[in-house]
Order: structure tokens, then C-alpha cells, then sequence
């Protein structure tokens, strides 16, 4: 309990300074207003369904991108660094598209999906899969190769060696690469919905805004933050949970 109180309590102080100053008139409450409006403004707009539709709207999105993500990523990025024909085939392009910024995607995907649910999921997942893949090939790089060899001696196939030995050998630098795509999903997501959207949170912060809700605009822009603060601790906690063995 000490520790949690230790850990949160820059959090706290940055909620009394952002009231003090709101308050105090040192910022326009136009820019900035005080953070008790904005916790008024996010109990209005729980009351009337309109934050919990479009989270919902929001949430489907980003985990159905990232689930496919991690699915296709994971496969991918052992399958290259298992398999010298699939890493000289993709490597490049892997290569080609890390760098390249995220949301010049949005454009590309409303263009082949429309301004549906199915742009966003498609910008998530090609945004999310590439550190994915990354971290799964560095990892599966990484195996020790006198435990595949014995695995091998021992009558393994490739099959229960990629099972038995290569996966558990990728598996910290996978989840690390999972926890870069989670953190990415949320700002894909939102990224695209302030363009390219009819629905949910990135729309809705969009929305209060030209509308001049700015209290409402900063609640919805909190629930995002206080959504994927969450979503990593979730995270951490399971990734420390599944590397418990390594210890």
C-alpha cells in the first residue's frame, strides 16, 4: 500500500496543480479548464450513454487490430527468423515500413474499407503487427543454439523444436514488442477516429470540441489516457506472470 501511494502520488500533485491553476486564472479556462468541471463534464456524459457507446466503439477496434496483430506478427516475425526464403522475402519490407509514420496510413485504409470499423482495425493491425514482428524475430534470433541442437539430436522435429525451444526463447522479447503495439493501438486509434470517424472516443473528443464542450473534450481525453494506463498495467501484470518461469 506504501509503495502504491508512492508510486501514484506525482499523479495526485498533477491533479491539484492542474485545479490550482484553473482556479487561479494563471491559464484561460478556455485552454485549460479546472479539473473539477472535467470530472462534472465525465459523469454527464456517463449518464447519458454517450462516453460508454463510443468507448465500447473504441475498445472493439483497437482489440480486434491488435489480436490480429499479435497473431499475424508473432507467426510472422519467427517464421523470418526461422526460415532464411521468408526472412529475404519480408525482411525489406518490414524493414521499409517501421519508420514510416503510422497515420499517413488513415487515408489508405478509408479508401479501401471506407469509414467504417474496418479502416480502423486495418490501420491498427498494420500499424501494431510491425513491432510485433520485430520482437518476436529478435527474440526467436535469440534462441540458444545448443538447446535447439540437442533438441534435434533428440529426435525433435521442426515443429517441437519452434514449440519447445524457440518460442519460450522469444517469448520476453515478444511480449515487450506486444506492450510497444498496445501503446501504439491506442494512438492509431484515436489518430483515426479524430479524422475518419462517425463513432467513438477520437470522434467524440473531436465532437466537444468544434462544439466548444471543452470540459467534456478534456474528460473524454482523460478516459483515453486513464484507458490505456490501465491496459498497461493490465498488461504488465500478465507479462510478469507469464515470465515467472524464467526465474
Amino acid at each position: 500500500m506504501k509503495g502504491a501511494l508512492v508510486r501514484y502520488l506525482p499523479l495526485l500533485i498533477l491533479a491539484l496543480a492542474w485545479e490550482a491553476v484553473a482556479r487561479l486564472g494563471l491559464v484561460s479556462a478556455l485552454a485549460l479548464p479546472p479539473l473539477s468541471q472535467v470530472v462534472g463534464a465525465w459523469l454527464d456524459l456517463a449518464r447519458d450513454g454517450a462516453l460508454l457507446g463510443n468507448a465500447l466503439a473504441s475498445l472493439y477496434r483497437a482489440s480486434a487490430g491488435l489480436a490480429l496483430a499479435i497473431v499475424i506478427g508473432a507467426a510472422l516475425g519467427i517464421a523470418m527468423a526461422r526460415f532464411r526464403p521468408i526472412d529475404a522475402l519480408m525482411g525489406p519490407l518490414v524493414e521499409l515500413f517501421y519508420p514510416m509514420p503510422k497515420s499517413a496510413l488513415i487515408p489508405v485504409t478509408v479508401l479501401w474499407l471506407g469509414f467504417g470499423d474496418g479502416s480502423k482495425i486495418l490501420l491498427i493491425f498494420l500499424g501494431c503487427m510491425l513491432p510485433v514482428t520485430l520482437g518476436a524475430f529478435n527474440g526467436a534470433r535469440g534462441a540458444d543454439a545448443v538447446l535447439v541442437w540437442s533438441a534435434r539430436s533428440m529426435g525433435a522435429g521442426r515443429l517441437r523444436v519452434l514449440a519447445d525451444v524457440v518460442l519460450p526463447s522469444a517469448l520476453p522479447e515478444l511480449l515487450n514488442g506486444i506492450r510497444t503495439a498496445l501503446a501504439l493501438a491506442f494512438i492509431l486509434l484515436v489518430s483515426s477516429e479524430l479524422i475518419v470517424a462517425q463513432q467513438g472516443l477520437g470522434y467524440l473528443i473531436g465532437y466537444l470540441g468544434a462544439s466548444g464542450a471543452y470540459a467534456g473534450m478534456f474528460a473524454v481525453v482523460l478516459t483515453v489516457a486513464l484507458l490505456g494506463f490501465a491496459a498497461d498495467r493490465a498488461y504488465g501484470a500478465l507479462m510478469r506472470r507469464a515470465l515467472q518461469w524464467r526465474e
